[in-house]
């Protein structure tokens, strides 16, 4: 693999020809908040393109993130993105912040509160026992405001036109769920778990677990496999050591 992760520091050295993408790279690129994965895949190849007049070059990310989450995108170059689905089936770690006492339709921000419930009778040994639960292999739902696609529609366009539509479960596994603070209806978590796992579901079925509800409102990536977002670059880091035009 590319040892950009490892030498930031000898980027200038590493990188002097278009070869060095066309044979295979892998990046580890600290997604921005309400950055798409396919613009972050997009921004990169142009930036890519541009800085070594390549007409065409794979570039291909392994495992999306939404918008409204942060963190780790592990993105291949070349003949590296032969290896996208390998990346894709290792297990994920993500901390963030679950609010009690509401919901939303897609489970996260990108919609609005649509019903509150009561959170007087949640004690913090009640969350933390609750956690247990979901720590395993589950049958999970994912949100209806996903990319999923049924009937050759994404989830999310049916959900935004206002139709219903069946979805099915799915197996995922948990291995490792822990809330790491408290602070009144908001909990800190992090969560270690399989590909295809929603954590916007999840922080759905944590509420309904605590006879209330939950939902999502802040989702960080920092591990895939042995990829860890700490020795991930910014898009913008990532471009400025580009050679210059």
């Amino acid at each position: 693999l590319s040892c950009w992760y490892y030498c930031n520091n000898l980027v200038s050295t590493l990188m002097q020809t278009a070869e060095y993408f066309k044979n295979g790279q892998v990046l580890l690129i600290d997604k921005p908040l309400n950055w798409t994965s396919f613009q972050a895949v997009n921004k990169l190849r142009w930036a890519i393109r541009q800085a070594y007049s390549i007409k065409k070059i794979k570039v291909g990310h392994a495992g999306t993130l939404d918008p409204l989450a942060t963190g780790l995108l592990v993105i291949c170059t070349g003949k590296m993105t032969k290896q996208i689905n390998t990346f894709q089936g290792q297990e994920k770690e993500y901390t963030g912040t679950f609010v009690l006492g509401s919901t939303t339709p897609s489970f996260d921000l990108e919609t609005e509160i649509d019903q509150t419930f009561p959170t007087d009778h949640i004690t913090k040994e009640l969350i933390h026992k609750t956690t247990v639960q979901f720590i395993g292999i589950l049958n999970q739902y994912p949100p209806v405001f996903s990319a999923i696609k049924k009937n050759g529609k994404r989830l999310y366009e049916f959900a935004r036109a206002g139709e219903k539509v069946e979805i099915k479960s799915r197996q995922v596994e948990i291995t490792e769920f822990e809330i790491t603070s408290i602070n009144d209806l908001e909990l800190k978590f992090r969560v270690v778990c399989s590909k295809g796992t929603y954590i916007r579901s999840l922080a759905n079925d944590f509420g309904k677990a605590l006879n209330s509800g939950a939902h999502l409102s802040e989702l960080r990536r920092t591990r895939i496999g042995g990829f860890n977002v700490e020795n991930a670059l910014t898009p913008e880091a990532f471009i400025e050591n580009l050679p210059a035009k």
